[in-house]
Protein backbone atom coordinates (compact mmCIF):
# COMPACT_ATOMS: atom_id res chain seq x y z
CA UNK A 1 0.00 0.00 0.00
CA UNK A 2 1.54 3.75 -0.85
CA UNK A 3 1.27 5.96 1.76
CA UNK A 4 0.28 9.33 1.15
CA UNK A 5 1.40 13.08 3.51
CA UNK A 6 -1.99 14.43 4.85
CA UNK A 7 -2.41 17.72 3.00
CA UNK A 8 -4.98 19.98 3.80
CA UNK A 9 -3.48 23.34 2.65
CA UNK A 10 -2.40 24.81 -0.31
CA UNK A 11 0.87 26.79 -0.62
CA UNK A 12 0.73 30.31 -0.12
CA UNK A 13 -1.33 32.19 -2.80
CA UNK A 14 -2.37 28.94 -4.70
CA UNK A 15 -5.70 27.04 -5.11
CA UNK A 16 -5.55 23.28 -3.85
CA UNK A 17 -4.87 21.06 -7.09
CA UNK A 18 -8.49 19.38 -8.02
CA UNK A 19 -9.32 16.29 -5.82
CA UNK A 20 -9.97 12.74 -7.34
CA UNK A 21 -11.89 10.29 -5.48
CA UNK A 22 -8.58 8.36 -4.85
CA UNK A 23 -7.42 11.52 -3.03
CA UNK A 24 -10.37 11.60 -0.96
CA UNK A 25 -9.83 7.98 -0.35
CA UNK A 26 -6.05 8.53 0.74
CA UNK A 27 -6.96 11.32 2.86
CA UNK A 28 -9.39 9.67 4.58
CA UNK A 29 -6.28 6.90 5.57
CA UNK A 30 -4.45 9.73 7.00
CA UNK A 31 -6.77 11.48 9.19
CA UNK A 32 -10.49 10.87 11.35
CA UNK A 33 -14.00 11.00 9.20
CA UNK A 34 -14.01 14.52 9.72
CA UNK A 35 -11.04 14.86 8.13
CA UNK A 36 -12.18 12.75 5.30
CA UNK A 37 -15.49 14.37 4.86
CA UNK A 38 -13.89 18.30 4.62
CA UNK A 39 -11.61 16.68 2.32
CA UNK A 40 -14.73 15.53 0.20
CA UNK A 41 -16.16 19.06 0.22
CA UNK A 42 -12.75 20.50 -0.87
CA UNK A 43 -12.51 22.51 3.01
CA UNK A 44 -9.12 23.43 3.40
CA UNK A 45 -7.65 23.96 6.82
CA UNK A 46 -4.81 25.72 8.19
CA UNK A 47 -2.76 24.99 11.35
CA UNK A 48 -2.03 28.75 13.24
CA UNK A 49 0.44 29.06 16.13
CA UNK A 50 -1.39 29.70 19.74
CA UNK A 51 -4.25 28.05 20.97
CA UNK A 52 -7.92 28.83 21.23
CA UNK A 53 -7.50 31.53 23.40
CA UNK A 54 -5.27 33.33 21.01
CA UNK A 55 -8.30 34.58 18.98
CA UNK A 56 -7.45 38.06 19.65
CA UNK A 57 -6.19 40.54 16.68
CA UNK A 58 -5.17 43.79 16.85
CA UNK A 59 -6.99 46.73 14.74
CA UNK A 60 -5.07 49.30 13.05
CA UNK A 61 -6.16 53.02 14.49
CA UNK A 62 -7.12 54.17 11.20
CA UNK A 63 -9.53 51.93 11.42
CA UNK A 64 -11.05 52.66 14.82
CA UNK A 65 -10.83 56.34 13.46
CA UNK A 66 -13.17 55.07 10.73
CA UNK A 67 -15.61 53.09 12.95
CA UNK A 68 -15.63 56.14 15.04
CA UNK A 69 -16.64 58.23 12.77
CA UNK A 70 -19.12 55.78 10.91
CA UNK A 71 -20.87 55.30 14.28
CA UNK A 72 -21.43 59.19 14.89
CA UNK A 73 -23.40 59.49 11.09
CA UNK A 74 -26.80 59.81 11.97
CA UNK A 75 -28.08 59.25 8.56
CA UNK A 76 -25.56 56.17 6.96
CA UNK A 77 -27.59 55.43 4.06
CA UNK A 78 -27.59 59.11 2.71
CA UNK A 79 -24.03 58.93 3.17
CA UNK A 80 -23.31 55.36 1.45
CA UNK A 81 -26.03 56.72 -1.36
CA UNK A 82 -23.65 60.03 -2.07
CA UNK A 83 -20.54 57.36 -2.05
CA UNK A 84 -22.22 55.47 -4.93
CA UNK A 85 -23.39 58.53 -6.38
CA UNK A 86 -19.47 59.97 -6.16
CA UNK A 87 -17.99 56.80 -7.38
CA UNK A 88 -20.31 56.77 -10.60
CA UNK A 89 -19.61 60.41 -11.42
CA UNK A 90 -15.92 59.49 -11.31
CA UNK A 91 -15.88 56.65 -13.40
CA UNK A 92 -18.34 58.51 -15.63
CA UNK A 93 -15.88 61.50 -15.72
CA UNK A 94 -12.74 59.39 -16.57
CA UNK A 95 -14.75 57.37 -19.72
CA UNK A 96 -15.41 61.06 -21.13
CA UNK A 97 -12.30 62.55 -20.65
CA UNK A 98 -10.69 59.46 -22.19
CA UNK A 99 -13.66 59.49 -25.08
CA UNK A 100 -12.03 62.96 -25.88
CA UNK A 101 -8.64 61.92 -25.31
CA UNK A 102 -9.17 59.39 -28.32
CA UNK A 103 -10.69 62.39 -31.10
CA UNK A 104 -7.42 63.39 -32.99
CA UNK A 105 -7.62 67.23 -32.86
CA UNK A 106 -9.60 68.30 -29.60
CA UNK A 107 -6.62 66.82 -26.99
CA UNK A 108 -4.21 69.73 -28.69
CA UNK A 109 -7.13 72.62 -28.81
CA UNK A 110 -7.98 72.37 -25.25
CA UNK A 111 -4.48 71.99 -23.87
CA UNK A 112 -3.80 75.50 -25.97
CA UNK A 113 -7.14 76.67 -24.09
CA UNK A 114 -5.85 75.46 -20.66
CA UNK A 115 -2.71 76.95 -21.34
CA UNK A 116 -3.87 80.29 -22.21
CA UNK A 117 -6.49 80.18 -19.34
CA UNK A 118 -3.73 79.93 -16.92
CA UNK A 119 -1.84 82.65 -18.78
CA UNK A 120 -4.35 84.55 -18.19
CA UNK A 121 -5.49 83.73 -15.22
CA UNK A 122 -1.62 84.61 -13.50
CA UNK A 123 -1.60 87.71 -15.69
CA UNK A 124 -4.78 89.39 -14.35
CA UNK A 125 -4.48 88.02 -11.05
CA UNK A 126 -0.88 86.96 -9.32
CA UNK A 127 1.61 89.45 -11.30
CA UNK A 128 0.58 93.07 -9.73
CA UNK A 129 0.60 93.38 -6.14
CA UNK A 130 -2.49 95.20 -5.86
CA UNK A 131 -5.29 92.67 -7.73
CA UNK A 132 -3.27 89.59 -5.58
CA UNK A 133 -6.17 89.54 -2.97
CA UNK A 134 -8.66 89.42 -5.71
CA UNK A 135 -9.68 85.91 -6.50
CA UNK A 136 -10.86 85.49 -2.32
CA UNK A 137 -12.74 88.41 -2.91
Amino acid sequence: MATTACRFAAPLGLAPPPRSRAAVLAVAQCGSKAAAAAAARGVAARATSGGEGATSTEVPEIVKAAQDTWDKVEDKYAVAALGVASIVALWTAAGAIKAIDKLPILPGVLELVGIGYTGWFTYRNLIFQPDRGSPDQ
